[in-house]
């Protein structure tokens, strides 16, 4: 099955909910209106990546709040699916959330299980494991950008089922001492590759890009295969865009039966190692 996947590499204005929200429904309309089936948009996309505990919480919003109002309303109106992040407030915690929704409403709820850096000192970690949502357009999970840097995340997510992984992201060079681009691939964008192409599945992740005012992201934001080929991207370092590329969800199954003997997913040696996730043997 053949569906058009959109990544909106789109930058927020920190503080300026109001603002963003309206930028994401816009872009949002944008992609659907050009063909797409599935929008990805960054991590954190509506209260911008604010790393002040007192603002954060002024900036926070319930799961039920006017984030998934709108994007359920463009999703329903234009019979499309929205992965994007923002700011949860829940009792007197505070999660760096992504969401999926869809023509049917909210799909799937996520909260950030990684917190990098000063994160640790706003947010709770996730607590809501990692979970899928069986659409049309298949088996779908969500991670949020530093998730990525732990194998298991996106492992773990491909053996549950997941042919799709959406990954809303605010790509910084903190993680590295330096900026270390070779051949056109920041580390995160060359991880995102590598990450799908071992676990044999779609991975698609919308950055930020540019700068926000306050800080510098790197955008490079991109859809890689199953064979760890990248079929968008990435995407301008500097610049907001919205590009769109088809993707051939059959493709899951035959990188991981490659030919009769070459079988990357049955060849695991359980017998050695195990990946336990919520009380399952993967």
């Amino acid at each position: 099955m053949n569906i058009n996947v959109a990544i909106a590499q789109v930058t927020s204005r920190p503080l300026a909910s109001e603002h963003n929200r309206g930028l994401t429904v816009d872009v949002i309309q944008d992609a659907f209106a050009r063909g797409a089936r599935l929008v990805v948009l960054p991590e954190l996309i509506v209260s911008g990546y604010v790393l002040d505990a007192a603002q954060m919480r002024t900036l926070a919003e319930p799961l039920e709040g006017p984030t998934l109002a709108a994007w359920q309303t463009v999703a329903s109106t234009h019979g499309g699916y929205i992965v994007g992040g923002f700011c949860e407030r829940a009792g007197e915690n505070l999660y760096n959330t992504g969401v999926l929704v869809g023509p049917r409403g909210l799909e799937l709820h996520y909260r950030k299980l990684h917190l990098f850096e000063h994160e640790k000192a706003i947010f709770t970690p996730g607590d809501l494991g990692l979970p899928l949502a069986e659409t049309p357009l298949g088996m779908m999970g969500v991670c949020i950008c530093y998730d990525l840097r732990f194998v298991e995340t996106a492992r773990a997510l491909a053996l549950f089922g997941a042919r799709i992984i959406a990954v809303p992201c605010s790509w910084e060079n903190d993680f590295d001492p330096q900026p270390s681009m070779v051949n056109g691939y920041y580390p995160q964008a060359r991880n995102a590759m590598l990450q799908a192409g071992l676990d044999q599945v779609f991975i698609a992740c919308a950055s930020q890009a540019g700068s926000d005012g306050e800080r510098e992201f790197l955008g490079s934001s991109l859809v890689a295969d199953p064979y760890g080929r990248t079929l968008l991207g990435p995407l301008s370092t500097s610049e907001p865009a919205l590009a769109l590329t088809k993707i051939d969800l059959d493709e899951v199954g035959r990188a991981q039966q490659r030919a009769p003997l070459i079988t990357p997913r049955a060849d695991r040696r359980k017998d050695v190692y195990a990946l336990w996730v919520e009380g399952v043997d993967l």
